[in-house]
């Protein structure tokens, strides 16, 4: 899995998109609604404290794998997630826009039309999350949103993820350890009929998540690395392991077809180019992944906005992968 990756490199967001730690006093660091400019479409982004926390599993939590661990304390500067995944009224405005015209302006690449339903009749819209969609088709869409908006938003970093699903919990979920109360937190293959639904259908969890657990697999911004937390130890403040290619990526929360150990806080989860085995396509699409409809999204915007030549910065690298 590992042999096209030479080399992973731990970074502190800090260095890479100048996001410095802050305490959430700030003045204008509260839980807003974003509206997407010419849309009547809009989406809650939950204010996320600065803090501290273990991320990962002990070994002798319960369904404990080796690369959640050992347990590490991890410090995070402010941020802000989405409420929800990302759904489909949000994600279907970046596919529509340009259908006729062409490529989009500032550098954002027009979306290739789905190929087949990737929704496989699971729904659509009216709150249903987006999914099969490549990690570089949702990195451009954050792009997309960014010059739309003029704000930075991003996929979350493994931690960042992870900290804002526990909400302060270090039990297998926000909720605590009671496997048989998950049913009311998210969808997993005992209550979901395999197939996802509709966003905040269920309980939130202590910071006004919902569906952290299950439905829909999301996306981070990490390189999956089986040793993440021997690299995270060297340097656990906002860590940050950069990917080098497409394949392996964290992905976090489980989905709707795993059982109730895939849905834990500190599980992982590697994507796979088998996922996309099934694509007719020569060269397979960079967009959509046709054998993988549990993998969605949400997004973040980090406290203090990067600069135009970070933000630049950013985006060349995480979208030009190998």
């Amino acid at each position: 899995m590992f042999e096209k990756i030479t080399t992973f490199f731990l970074f502190v967001f800090a260095a890479i998109l100048n996001v410095v730690a802050q305490t959430d006093s700030a003045s204008d660091f509260i839980t807003y609604e974003q509206t997407i400019p010419g849309t009547e479409v809009s989406f809650k982004m939950i204010a996320i404290p600065a803090g501290s926390f273990m991320m990962g599993s002990p070994e002798n939590q319960q369904w404990h794998q080796p690369a959640e661990g050992p347990a590490t304390e991890v410090k995070l500067s402010a941020f802000w997630i989405e409420e929800h995944e990302v759904t489909y009224d949000e994600y279907v405005l970046f596919l529509d826009e340009g259908r006729d015209t062409g490529p989009l302006p500032d550098g954002v690449t027009r979306p290739s039309p789905p190929y087949v339903d990737f929704t496989l009749g699971m729904g659509k819209s009216g709150g249903f999350p987006a999914n099969s969609m490549t990690q570089y088709a949702a990195l451009m869409y954050c792009k997309w949103l960014y010059n739309k908006t003029g704000i930075f938003y991003r996929l979350p970093t493994e931690a960042e993820w992870e900290y804002a699903c526990r909400a302060g919990s270090e039990k297998l979920y926000a909720f605590g350890d009671n496997e048989k109360d998950l049913k009311d937190y998210g969808w997993y293959a005992a209550n979901s009929d395999n197939k996802y639904h509709k966003i905040k259908q269920l309980k939130p969890n202590a910071w006004g998540l919902y569906d952290v657990y299950g439905n829909v697999a999301e996306w981070t911004l990490d390189q999956y690395d089986e040793n993440y937390f021997d690299t995270v130890k060297k340097n656990n403040t906002d860590p940050f392991i950069r990917a080098t290619t497409k394949y392996p990526i964290t992905l976090k929360g489980g989905h709707f077809r795993n059982e109730a150990k895939d849905l834990r806080s500190a599980s992982r989860l590697a994507s796979s180019r088998k996922w996309n085995a099934r694509d007719p396509q020569i060269p397979k699409s960079k967009w959509w992944i046709a054998d993988a409809p549990f993998v969605g999204f949400r997004i973040v915007r980090p406290l203090q906005q990067p600069s135009a030549k970070q933000v630049d910065e950013f985006f060349n690298h995480a979208l030009n992968l190998d």
